[in-house]
């Protein structure tokens, strides 16, 4: 990384949901929490949600513009929230929840405007642009339980962020209209539910729950090698179940507190995929039971994977492994 590093300050409402986004890019050096465009020096977390200081719940970002530019963190920045709303965002209402963009240079606010107008004109929105752009003022860390929210408290987090209904807001007001066309005439209506809106199947009554053919199962939507019949094993729960993925980086796992339940949802690394959930009741030595939709899946047979594209894993099928 270069070591001249720059600022980059977004309100968005809670900072709770501001963070990990940045976080998981390149080029990011630190984000904090705090409050920034009061009147009222080192507020705290009570008298800022008074709404009294003037502040905003903001955060700040360390970052290296050769890996990350500002122009990046602006168009991120607007897919976190409703620039459209004037008076908080989503559950939260008040100044302190209102967005803005706080800039540290006349570069900036130059991006920041340009970013602004093609978003005005994208049509995205029907509604006008809220968003204000802004000098950056004096930025306050905000106590050190808000820190990192998303990873000293996930269930809380996750719950808030869902709540809120930010979550809803936001994978509605981004989805790319042309590829979900597109989806939805290749996909079957329960594929489509179960893929792109976290539905689930009925159990015992969907293709793959007592299927034993050798071979790999792949996402539906994307083709991404998912998981292996060499894992497969039967749970009785009416679902497709494995012990675990075919390869350790091919799902990545979410906290799920919907329906009032805590589980740990799974996703396809690059389709994100809805594909089912993980439970810690599953034999061999992790223990674990991947519980995947049929309807996220499309199996491949042993005897196609060369010719679908997927010779790489013939092998499995002939090693130590193979039963």
């Amino acid at each position: 990384m270069s070591n001249t590093y720059e600022k980059a300050t977004f309100a968005g409402g809670c900072f709770w949901c501001m963070v990990k986004p940045f976080d998981e890019q390149p080029g990011i050096v630190s984000v904090v929490s705090g409050y920034t465009g009061g009147h009222v020096p080192h507020p705290t977390y009570e008298q800022v949600c008074s709404d009294k200081t003037g502040h905003y719940e903001a955060v700040q970002i360390t970052f290296d513009p050769s890996v990350y530019p500002y122009e990046e963190l602006v168009e991120l920045f607007w897919r976190l929230i409703d620039p459209t709303d004037p008076g908080g965002q989503f559950a939260d209402r008040g100044s302190s929840y209102r967005t803005a963009i706080f800039v540290h240079s006349e570069d900036q606010r130059r991006t920041a405007e340009a970013s602004k107008q093609r978003l005005a004109e994208s049509g995205i929105f029907s509604k006008p642009i809220a968003t204000p752009i802004l000098p950056a003022a004096p930025f306050y860390p905000a106590e050190d339980y808000h820190q990192h929210y998303y990873k000293t408290n996930p269930v809380r987090y996750q719950a808030y962020y869902t709540g809120s209904g930010r979550k809803q807001f936001l994978k509605t007001a981004w989805k790319d209209k042309q590829k979900d066309a597109e989806l939805k005439a290749r996909l079957t209506p329960i594929q489509y539910e179960v893929t792109q809106n976290s539905g689930t199947e009925p159990p015992f009554r969907n293709e793959f729950w007592d299927h034993k053919e050798e071979g790999i199962y792949v996402d539906i939507v994307s083709g991404e090698p998912l998981f292996s019949s060499l894992d497969k094993f039967d749970s009785h729960c009416g679902w497709p179940s494995f012990t675990k993925p075919i390869d350790e980086g091919a799902v990545t796992e979410h906290v799920d507190v919907s329906h009032r339940m805590l589980r740990t949802e799974i996703r396809s690394k690059e389709g994100d995929s809805h594909l089912g959930h993980v439970f810690e009741d599953g034999p061999g030595p992790a223990g674990l039971r991947y519980c995947i939709n049929s309807a996220s899946l499309r199996f491949i047979p042993k005897s196609k994977l060369e010719e679908e594209g997927y010779g790489t894993f013939a092998a499995l099928f002939s090693g130590p492994e193979a039963r």
